[in-house]
């Protein structure tokens, strides 16, 4: 938790964020990810100054854990002097002990923003999944909560000013709105109507415009010129000579002893590797998010 000191920016952990996602649709499937498509409603985890603390975050906990589909897990909330803004006991279930910062006593709109964090903390450890190391396994799990509907609440908690600033979760701002980005593209919701904070709402247009990136890139026909012109003078060597790796591109050469030359590049929704002959226009359909790409290879 940024409290008052420096907050990171830009897109530091992008491709361990593009990892997560891949591992979200493997061990998910299509089909569960689209059982997300409805984000956490901010009535829901709403927090008034003149709720009780603890009563108001148990019901809050609640509508987390119901967004979740963790029917049979209780979270029992607590609040203690920390340097992180939440911590979670990942033990056998049903009951889960978390405990919140002193600082969301009196920032209480922001409870819903970590326990959203820490609830998905469990889902990932019923799922037995994660990612080797702390800093990557809470990337991970900052991209889940964020994919599957509740990181919005961790974006909108962040607050910037020349005097004093706010960020929970290990993404940046920008990274946190390209997640909500990718989201957004795929279940055609608009989450800038929630954000309450200024500098969430500009998170999250970077956010869209580099999400927008991934869509045009070579060899899908939306990539634009330049891009398409490197494309070109890169399959001409392929062709003439021994493929080999290439630095700076998203996309790689590949020969085929059963045919023509092929090219690999990631899947513009899930990042996935897909391969395709290079063989002029090719519709392509990615076996892990469905997603159908107009290819010109």
């Amino acid at each position: 938790m940024a409290n008052g000191g420096p907050v990171e920016h830009g897109y530091p952990h992008l491709e361990t964020v593009r990892a997560a996602i891949t591992a979200l649709y493997r061990r998910l499937s299509y089909d569960t990810v689209q059982t997300f498509a409805s984000s956490v409603v901010l009535a829901d985890v709403a927090f008034c100054d003149t709720d009780d603390l603890y009563l108001g975050a148990q019901r809050v906990a609640r509508e987390l854990v119901r967004h979740f589909r963790l029917p049979d897990a209780r979270m029992i909330v607590s609040f203690r002097e920390m340097r992180h803004a939440a911590n979670i006991e990942l033990a056998a279930g049903p009951e889960y002990f978390v405990e919140l910062n002193d600082r969301f006593r009196t920032h209480r709109r922001d409870i819903g923003a970590a326990l959203a964090h820490e609830i998905m903390h469990v889902y990932l450890h019923r799922l037995d999944l994660s990612f080797p190391g702390t800093r990557e396994n809470e990337i991970l799990t900052d991209t889940a909560t964020t994919y599957l509907g509740a990181g919005w609440l961790l974006l909108d908690a962040f607050r910037e000013d020349a005097a004093s600033s706010q960020k929970l979760g290990y993404l940046t701002p920008e990274e946190f709105g390209y997640v909500l980005a990718k989201r957004s593209l795929v279940f055609g919701e608009d989450p800038s109507v929630w954000f309450t904070s200024p500098q969430a709402y500009t998170a999250y247009v970077k956010g869209m415009r580099r999400a927008r990136q991934d869509e045009q890139q070579p060899p899908l026909t939306a990539a634009g010129w330049a891009g398409r012109r490197r494309y070109a003078h890169d399959r001409r060597h392929a062709q003439d000579h021994v493929p080999v790796p290439l630095t700076g591109t998203p996309y790689t050469f590949a020969p085929d002893a059963r045919g023509p030359l092929r090219v690999t590049f990631p899947c513009p929704t899930c990042h996935q590797r897909i391969r395709v002959p290079v063989r002029g226009r090719v519709r392509a359909r990615c076996g892990l998010c469905r997603t159908v790409l107009e290819c010109d290879t």
